[in-house]
């Protein structure tokens, strides 16, 4: 009897250590990445952490754009049981290091020589006080005008690289019964165009001044009145039903020929793909108006909690250099239509709108042309961002005027 007591609580200690095993080499991720292409390169994620020995816990919260993953974030963090690592971006990971949550992953930074492989404006946002927290999973570009070469032809338009030749496209795509621009009525959607406008109107250092560091003077000034001037025109070429209008619907009436051009990131390419056109001949991925030498970036990253368990750092740091290895940068951005956020990943698989994004990025690194976008949250932060996206929606839903714009904007940004 007692050899079976003995046996049976070997038995048990055995599991028990077995189960602490699996539980040390796990990484709980938290993540907002729900869609088709976005669901598979997760798998490729997951596939690679597990073929190293690490259990992947996924916490994946569809919805919101990601209020909901953060609202579950900040209720896990609230409680002691942070995840490994959580998809968050921009300022919000300055705001999460200032709560003293983040971990410290300068090692596998160190080792994948990230300081080296990355533009320094980008490895900025990943670092809180001059060490990594984040691993930057990709870059979308967003100063992208979609069009439709088919819609151009038909009315009788060439291919605009400057504001004179964007309108002059829209008043011929309108006279030939069609929408010039497609545009969906949300506020970011809003600030999207809102944003690639000031940047073609008043160039990179225009934009970083009035609407990166919030600079009064720029917020007021004629280059900013000339934005809301431009906005107003732009306003007239987009049809009475955008209101509420998802961005994808928008894109689609760019593929089917209804509208000539979209403002919209490189998500847009996502759709197309998808619909089966190809890049270049069905449709032409141009720069905004005014922004060839500029590039507004979105960036992924997965954001790295503090986690006791000496097992836990290591799977954690495994999980970073995953995240950033050539192979996964490949695989995770030809599904999300964006491109790599480190250089020298293989271009051989890419079409030629991340080829032009890959090169106008390394440029724009080197020339000061690359800026965050502020309508996605990459900027200022989010209490500013919203009281500004709410000053940009009611102009684009009024009739208000671009003085008083300029004004309600300034305020905007010492929102609190």
């Amino acid at each position: 009897m007692k050899l079976k007591q003995i046996v049976q609580a070997t038995i048990a200690a055995t599991a028990l250590i077995a189960g602490v095993q699996v539980q040390a080499a796990e990484v709980e991720v938290l993540h907002y990445w729900t869609s088709g292409g976005e669901a598979k390169s997760v798998a490729e994620l997951k596939k690679m952490m597990e073929a190293k020995g690490i259990v992947w816990k996924d916490f994946a919260v569809a919805g919101g754009g990601g209020e909901n993953a953060m609202t579950a974030l900040k209720a896990r963090v609230i409680s002691g049981s942070a995840p490994t690592a959580a998809q968050i971006k921009g300022p919000s990971i300055q705001e999460w290091g200032k709560e003293g949550v983040l971990a410290n992953i300068d090692a596998a930074a160190t080792e994948g020589k990230w300081d080296a492989s990355l533009p320094k404006v980008v490895s900025n946002i990943m670092k809180y006080q001059g060490h990594y927290v984040a691993a930057p999973v990709n870059v979308h570009r967003v100063n992208w005008l979609w069009v439709n070469p088919e819609v151009l032809k038909k009315a009788g338009a060439k291919a605009p690289t400057n504001w004179d030749e964007f309108f002059d496209a829209a008043d011929k795509i309108k006279k030939a019964g069609l929408i010039a621009i497609a545009h969906g009525g949300q506020p970011w959607q809003d600030a999207t165009v809102f944003e690639s406008v000031a940047l073609g109107v008043g160039g990179p250092d225009f934009y970083k001044k009035a609407i990166v560091q919030l600079d009064p003077a720029s917020l007021t000034g004629p280059t900013m009145i000339k934005t809301f001037d431009t906005l107003t025109k732009i306003k007239t070429y987009i049809d009475k039903d955008a209101a509420g209008r998802d961005w994808n619907l928008a894109t689609a009436m760019v593929i089917n020929g209804k509208a000539g051009m979209q403002f919209m990131g490189d998500w847009a390419k996502g759709e197309f793909t998808a619909a089966g056109k190809v890049a270049g001949k069905d449709f032409l991925c141009l720069t905004a108006p005014g922004t060839e030498k500029a590039f507004t970036f979105n960036i992924d990253s997965l954001t790295m909690f503090k986690v006791k368990d000496a097992d836990q750092q290591k799977a954690q740091l495994v999980l970073a250099s995953a995240v950033m290895s050539p192979e996964f940068q490949e695989v995770f951005n030809l599904n999300k239509g964006s491109i790599p956020a480190r250089a020298g990943a293989s271009r051989a698989k890419f079409d030629s709108c991340a080829i032009k994004s890959m090169d106008d990025m390394d440029a724009t690194s080197k020339s000061g042309g690359l800026v965050p976008s502020f309508a996605h949250g990459m900027a200022i932060d989010s209490a500013k961002a919203g009281a500004i996206q709410d000053v940009i929606a009611k102009f684009m839903n009024s009739t208000m005027t671009s003085q008083a714009a300029v004004q309600a904007l300034a305020k905007a940004a010492k929102a609190k």
